[in-house]
């Protein structure tokens, strides 16, 4: 079979190289690969890869637009997605010299009622994330009115719409895409003719935003956007997304039919439109799940594994049951022939799947470990079956909680607590006189709080020490002692609010530092991209700096693992003597569960727990007391309690294990190993 250009040495990554690139050069050729898609999508390995791309473009605009003595019209939007592109436009203003004298902006949208310095208005916002950092002029930068009367939105809003004409219209719109395929807050129902307006805010989009708001009671129930008709009106538009969670609208919006109800697929009918998509977002398109349906492939081991798990589940049979019919009913003739029989490949995928079950006996057994937990529950909540396993086979672990989580902790527990403390004062085990003056330090603070504020130093301190103590009780319950808690603390966390720095220099040291003291031969950490505010992925971040830059310094890394054998001894990451002494880089397992597991085909070891096991892992997931029953950040996605989604995905990663012929366990953790 003749190769495709993604499948020939170094082409993958070549052919994206010039899907990228094309971005600035308009609509590209349609492949086959992308017959199904209705809007240009470019795939790229991670959210700091769109950002360099969506920012080159807009500064490559502005420079254009300058040197034929234009101006320039951005329409720009806020959350979580469009910050790392403000960034490197940050970045290019301060070191490569981009200046936005000659820019105009017009912001999507902003809440209803709205004042302009709230924590949660999208004008504090934008000053914060953009507009303080450049040299933009005040006068240019426009944003929908959230602290008008309500006689008087009518009028702001179509005045709103008059600055945009007068203007010259929007040369390049960013967008992100809602959980309901929303975009601005152009809600279900939004019509194609709509302009700047005050609109409802759908239940949906309010329950997303109910952790910046610490809850939904607080979040406004109206918002005054940008209607979809000015968002088409725009000259070349941007739609970012990025996490596992917005995979399945994505592909609604990219490759379904167009519909009112998913506001985002009126782009289609747009001439130059482009979604950025990371890996995680872009997981559910035709061409990255499936991409058998539309095109050749090269049949790598990767991909044979994931169409014969496709295939099984889409006929209902075990992987040994598969015959030639189904093959060449669900395209996937081609496969038969590489291997020369259905048999073949369902004895193949079938023995490969099985080989990576790992019980007790092949796990690491008397090595040194860090399990870093970006929150101090996401240890237990992920991995609390696999911790159990390597405590039993005498590993000496350490639990590393990279943030104190203090800011998911409800002010009623702390109420609670220093009632507790000051119960205790009265029986005359503690001061008095310093509990009393905590206790009236915070009973004042809270008394005035206002929503989202920030907590006063003691407050934010007791939250911390609450949290440490439940991490604590957390792996005491599955067998290690508390000093095995490492509490770290990282800068990037210690903002007081929802948002956070960036990593930086110190975050990196820190983690650098733990791994030089442990010198650990794995490390556990979290690879579960979509928490609601995004510190598991900058934890990872700050983790893969470190192990970066002690490979820099000449650190050795081990060969990738083999299966080790019994006892374990061939999964140590070797120590390296040569040019006076180094450390070994560990292993990397990658594990998920709080949003979501990985499948069983993308799995390089599935852990298998037992009923006794998962029971002990719930009960360390009991110990967080303050994230029990509704947890200040579930995540908008997954109404359930941890506890329930970790014994659904455990027992489900299982069930799906069986239903393809495999063998039969209660549950199951999965773990990607780098």
């Amino acid at each position: 079979m003749a190769r495709t250009d993604s499948a020939a040495p170094g082409g993958a990554e070549r052919a994206q190289e010039a899907r990228e690139t094309s971005v600035a050069r308009g609509p590209s050729r349609v492949s086959a690969r992308t017959t199904r898609e209705r809007i240009r999508t470019v795939v790229v390995k991670d959210h700091e890869r769109i950002a360099v791309l969506v920012a080159q473009r807009i500064a490559a605009l502005i420079n254009a637009h300058d040197a034929a003595g234009k101006r320039s019209v951005l329409g720009l939007a806020t959350g979580s997605t469009p910050i790392g592109v403000y960034r490197e436009l940050i970045r290019l203003h301060r070191e490569e010299g981009l200046t936005f004298r000659n820019v105009t902006t017009f912001n999507l949208d902003e809440y209803y009622p709205m004042q302009k310095a709230s924590i949660h208005s999208y004008h504090r916002f934008m000053w914060e994330n953009l507009f303080s950092h450049i040299d933009i002029d005040p006068a240019n930068v426009h944003i929908p009115p959230g602290d008008v009367p309500m006689h008087e939105i009518g009028a702001a809003a179509d005045a709103y719409e008059r600055a945009i004409r007068d203007a010259g219209g929007i040369d390049f719109q960013i967008l992100g895409i809602g959980k309901t395929g929303h975009i601005g807050f152009n809600e279900p129902g939004s019509g194609v003719e709509s302009r700047t307006r005050l609109i409802v805010l759908d239940t949906v989009t309010r329950r997303d935003a109910a952790s910046d708001f610490f809850g939904e009671e607080y979040v406004p129930r109206e918002a005054v956007t940008m209607g979809v008709a000015t968002i088409l009106d725009a000259r070349e538009i941007a739609i970012l997304a990025t996490g596992e969670h917005k995979a399945s609208i994505v592909r609604r919006a990219v490759e379904g039919e167009i519909d009112v109800e998913v506001t985002a697929t009126f782009l289609q009918s747009h001439p130059n439109t482009t979604f950025f998509v990371d890996a995680a977002a872009g997981s559910e398109l035709t061409r990255i799940k499936t991409p058998w349906v539309l095109d050749q492939v090269e049949w790598t081991k990767e991909m044979t594994i994931r169409a014969v798990v496709w295939l099984s589940r889409a006929t209902g049979r075990g992987i040994l049951k598969l015959t030639q019919r189904d093959y060449a009913d669900h395209h996937l003739s081609s496969l038969v022939a590489q291997h020369g029989s259905p048999g073949q490949v369902n004895g193949y995928v079938f023995n490969q799947l099985g080989a990576r079950i790992r019980g007790k006996s092949k796990l690491p057994q008397r090595q040194r470990i860090i399990l870093f937990s970006p929150h101090p529950d996401d240890d237990v909540i992920s991995a609390g079956g696999i911790l159990r396993k390597l405590v039993e086979n005498e590993n000496e672990i350490t639990v590393a909680y990279m943030t104190s989580g203090n800011i998911a902790v409800f002010d009623h527990d702390v109420r609670r607590h220093v009632d507790f403390i000051e119960r205790l004062a009265r029986e005359t085990y503690l001061s008095s006189e310093k509990v009393s003056a905590l206790a009236g330090a915070v009973s004042r603070f809270l008394a005035e709080k206002e929503p989202g504020e920030v907590d006063i130093p003691q407050i934010q301190d007791l939250k911390r020490v609450l949290r440490e103590s439940e991490a604590v009780s957390g792996i005491e319950t599955i067998g290690l002692t508390r000093d095995r808690a490492r509490f770290l603390n990282m800068p990037f966390y210690q903002t007081g609010k929802v948002r956070k720095d960036q990593i930086g220099p110190a975050d990196v040291k820190i983690v650098r530092d733990l791994l030089e003291e442990i010198r650990p031969h794995h490390i556990l950490v979290a690879g579960d991209l979509s928490d609601p505010h995004g510190t598991h992925r900058m934890c990872k971040e700050a983790i893969e700096s470190a192990l970066e830059s002690m490979k820099r310094d000449g650190v050795a890394r081990g060969e990738p693992p083999e299966p080790p054998a019994e006892g374990g001894a061939s999964w140590c990451g070797p120590d390296v003597a040569e040019e006076g002494p180094r450390v070994g880089l560990p292993y990397v397992w990658l594990y998920r569960g709080a949003w979501q597991e990985w499948q069983v085909h993308e799995a390089t070891w599935l852990v298998p727990i037992s009923q006794e096991e998962l029971k002990l892992k719930i009960q360390a997931i009991f110990r967080h007391q303050s994230q029990k029953d509704s947890a200040p950040f579930p995540g908008g996605y997954d109404e359930r309690e941890f506890w329930q989604r970790v014994e659904a995905r455990n027992k489900g990663t299982a069930e799906d294990l069986n239903r393809l012929g495999l063998a039969e366990y209660f549950a199951m953790e999965a773990y990607v190993v780098e």
